[in-house]
């Protein structure tokens, strides 16, 4: 009589290589073809506007110049320039790195008020359905919250499912700066939540950001909430490979690179997050002074070595997460390689005792956002380890400020 292991493991594996014959035969039948045929974005449109475009007598630089080169020409300019470039091109505006972050927010500030007055029409279209009524009126929302003159939105493109990113801090003085890197089904619409508030990136980032004032008062933070990506929907073949992260991988470097200051880099990644940050890991900037990651379903690499960077490796997974039952694995372009937590990956595991689960990383009064925010602040030496012999606080002493290792 013949066997058949039906262990989850093995079911989740069957599935990502079904998956991944879908993706073969849309693929070679012109699907994605027909698809890359498409409009310019709005965002596209602000930036060719921008490409055409003049201010006293002088022609707009390259979007595409390196952040320093932009960052001399916005300094150049009078404070009503500025403020002339912003309501004329706000998308390229909030979304250029090297702009100030002072006029991004504004740019972005204006871009959302347009936004939610497109929605406001649409709500009312007699060409769309109830559903599709519906879902401008929840964008409406969205966009007005995101709008409002307290928040600091750092980047905002409103094509397809939406992209965002908002800060939490004085970017421009911080010394020390963690970036909250979401996974899947991250959008605009699930940016922020009222129920389940700290399983959603804006959530994450208030979490961590009232964590680290808390761990070090007179270190001077800033967290940014990254959903500046186009995430996988679902746990579909997107999940289950690296296309979406290589994506955001080159998203992420960039915003790094353009950032204010001198201030060093935290990256903090939940979810397919982590396999953006190894992905993105190798090319990272030396500012950049560690990665960690919860709930990870690996980082596409066999260890910590294989990221090729200097930053420091911090892994963590609650007893709860799911995710343990992923394939560890990546086969053929389907999977995301070796499990952070395990001790041949080479990372430093710390405890994420109190999370309950893959969504309540960040959940207040957890060790998982309390290590996070030691992290962030670089209080290494007070990390909580998953072990009880501390291995993972190995080379640091003292209790906060801890140099790089």
């Amino acid at each position: 009589m013949t066997s058949f292991d039906t262990s989850p493991q093995l079911n989740v594996w069957r599935a990502l290589l079904a998956l991944g014959v879908v993706f073969v035969m849309l693929a070679t039948t012109g699907w994605t073809a027909m698809h890359s045929h498409r409009a310019d974005t709005p965002l596209q449109a602000s930036l060719s506007k921008w490409e055409h475009g003049r201010i006293g007598g002088h022609q707009l630089p390259d979007p595409d110049a390196s952040p320093q080169r932009l960052a001399r020409f916005f300094a150049s300019l009078t404070a009503a320039q500025r403020t002339r470039l912003a309501h004329r091109y706000p998308l390229a505006v909030g979304n250029m790195n090297g702009a100030s972050v002072t006029v991004r927010y504004a740019a972005n500030r204006i871009a959302l008020t347009r936004w939610e007055a497109v929605e406001r029409e649409r709500t009312h279209d007699p060409r769309l359905s109830a559903d599709g009524q519906e879902q401008a009126g929840r964008l409406m929302h969205r966009f007005a919250a995101l709008a409002d003159p307290a928040r600091q939105i750092l980047a905002f493109d409103p094509d397809g499912t939406g992209r965002v990113a908002e800060v939490q801090g004085d970017l421009d003085t911080a010394e020390r700066v963690s970036v909250v890197v979401p996974g899947v089904d991250t959008d605009i619409l699930s940016f922020e939540k009222t129920s389940h508030r700290y399983s959603a990136t804006a959530g994450m980032a208030q979490a961590l950001y009232t964590a680290e004032r808390a761990a070090s008062p007179a270190t001077r933070t800033a967290v940014i909430a990254w959903a500046d990506y186009t995430a996988p929907s679902g746990l579909g073949i997107d999940a289950a490979t690296a296309m979406r992260a290589e994506d955001g991988a080159v998203r992420l470097n960039a915003l790094v690179r353009a950032l204010p200051g001198r201030s060093t880099v935290a990256l903090v990644c939940h979810s397919y997050g982590s396999v953006l940050c190894g992905v993105a890991a190798h090319a990272l900037p030396s500012r950049v002074t560690d990665i960690a990651v919860a709930g990870s379903p690996g980082m596409n690499v066999e260890s910590a070595a294989g990221l090729r960077t200097r930053a420091r490796v911090w892994a963590m997974r609650d007893a709860a997460d799911w995710i343990e039952d992923v394939p560890y694995v990546e086969v053929g372009g389907l999977g995301h390689g070796a499990d952070p937590v395990s001790d041949a990956f080479g990372s430093r595991v710390m405890s994420a005792k109190g999370a309950a689960g893959h969504a309540g990383y960040f959940t207040p009064g957890t060790d998982s956002l309390r290590n996070f925010a030691e992290v962030g602040v670089g209080a290494y030496a007070s990390v909580r380890c998953a072990h009880t012999d501390g291995d993972c606080r190995a080379g640091f002493s003292g209790t906060a400020g801890a140099s790089r290792a």
